[in-house]
């Protein structure tokens, strides 16, 4: 192989990008870690730092038996097999290990974080102690006394494309030459353009829409390697979660106390069910909204936990804004709405009935989740799903983690991982942390095979 100026260059320094530069340079190779922002850790570090694994030693701690083969099944049936399963399989297969790897890097993962991220009702989300930061330092730490070279505020502009294969990369108008080039750019979250065309879900959100992750995420890495031939796949793929819109302050959680309703007037889930699913079930309502209906009594009981955005005071702020809509009937407010008003107090009188009762018996939400909707005055707030947490389309890849052309065969030289892929994300967001781990999994085996290729 010709002499180049590096073994590996990793563009990205997320969560997919440091642990690729990370099992790359063990492996012996000399890295280059491009990164457009001001430091490390991109989504990653800015996320709620859980990694969705099944058999790992802390599950084993804490009492539970769970194991690759039953976590594959759930996230299988669970997105109804709309996704890669060489993907998904792998992803299984590397969650324990790669979680052990992380804490042998000094990520700390308290058993008390350990909770029920995905609908299975097994304990699969391991929350680090300081949230993502946690994860992205033990990651950069891993970097200390290795062959690897982080550049800060570099953005790629373009792959180099020669005989053989993927070459390098062009950046700050100068070429860089390497082995092979592991592309973890992140997704499109914060490129509006690229939403209408692969992510129109959030895209017909309108200026409700915002995304959540790291600014740098423009979705120029997916593009260069379109340019270069590669495939993509997974579109109108990511994780949107509801809001009314009062602000934009990050709240993953409802209150879980709230009746929700469709236009027809009626509930449609257990309001307490996870973020990771809510939005899909909502997706299949009319207008793929629903609205949050609660009384006075439920306003003026309203705590700041989980979402501070619905404390007490906080909701009689936007009442009087006219951000939450009230009346002094459910049948105005239904008019206001746009809910059918006979079906929306027949729904009230019902789950009031329920409340009393101490018994959901249209969802069997929890008794202390339930609150009566019968004191006027009444409020109801639009809820839709428009907060683009991260995006799942992307680069096709292989369990190898090699980007795949339009005739289907590895690109040599390329390598992708985290979520600048598709292909792994399905209609379901199947487990909080699952984008974490995909992230941090797909990168170690670009690293390790990136290195292998370029030293081979």
């Amino acid at each position: 192989m010709a002499e180049t100026d590096f073994d590996v260059i990793v563009i990205g320094a997320g969560g997919a990008g440091l642990a690729a530069a990370a099992e790359a340079s063990a492996a012996g190779a000399r890295v280059l870690l491009l990164e457009a922002g001001a430091r490390a850790g991109g989504s990653t570090r800015l996320s709620g730092g859980v990694f969705w694994a099944a058999g790992t030693s802390l599950q084993r701690k804490a009492g539970i038996e769970d194991n690759p083969d039953d976590q594959f099944h759930y996230y299988m049936t669970v997105n109804q097999y709309k996704v890669d399963p060489a993907l998904v399989r792998r992803y299984c297969d590397l969650s324990a290990p790669t979680f052990e790897w992380l804490v042998g890097l000094g990520a700390e993962f308290p058993l008390e974080n350990l909770y029920v991220s995905g609908v299975d009702k097994i304990a699969r989300g391991h929350r680090a102690a300081r949230h993502g930061e946690d994860i992205a330092d033990a990651l950069e730490g891993a970097l200390a006394g290795r062959s690897v070279d982080l550049a800060t505020h570099t953005r790629v502009e373009d792959l180099i494309v020669g005989e053989g294969g993927v070459r390098g990369v062009r950046v700050g108008g100068e070429q860089v030459t390497a082995g092979a080039v592991v592309i973890a750019a992140g997704g499109f979250g914060n490129n509006r353009r690229m939403w209408a065309e692969h992510y129109p879900s959030a895209a017909k959100q309108g200026a409700l829409a915002w995304y959540i992750g790291a600014d740098e995420c423009r979705g120029d890495g997916i593009e260069m390697a379109q340019r270069a031939g590669a495939e993509i796949t997974g579109r109108d793929r990511g994780l949107l979660l509801m809001t009314p819109g009062f602000t934009q302050d990050l709240e993953p959680y409802l209150p879980p106390w709230l009746m929700q309703v469709t236009h027809e007037g009626r509930r449609f889930i257990d309001e307490s069910t996870e973020y990771s699913v809510l939005a899909e079930v909502l997706s299949g309502q009319t207008a793929g909204e629903c609205f949050a209906i609660f009384d006075e009594a439920a306003r003026a009981g309203a705590k700041a936990t989980p979402a501070p955005n619905w404390s007490a005071e906080r909701l009689a702020e936007f009442a009087a804004s006219g951000l939450l809509k009230q009346a002094d009937t459910l049948e105005a407010l239904a008019d206001i709405l746009g809910v059918r008003p006979g079906a929306l107090v027949t729904t009230a009188a019902r789950y009031s009935a329920d409340a009393r009762a101490g018994a959901d018996t249209a969802f069997f939400k929890e008794a202390r989740h339930l609150r009566p909707v019968e004191t006027p005055p009444f409020y109801g707030a639009r809820i839709r799903p428009a907060v683009v947490c991260w995006t799942g389309m992307g680069l096709r890849i292989d369990a190898e983690a090699r980007v795949l052309d339009l005739a289907d065969r590895p690109m040599p030289g390329l390598f992708a991982a985290g979520e600048t892929t598709g292909g792994f994300a399905g209609p379901c967001y199947a487990g909080g942390g699952a984008s974490v781990g995909n992230a941090v999994i797909f990168g170690r085996v670009a690293g390790q095979n990136a290195a292998r290729l370029a030293l081979g």
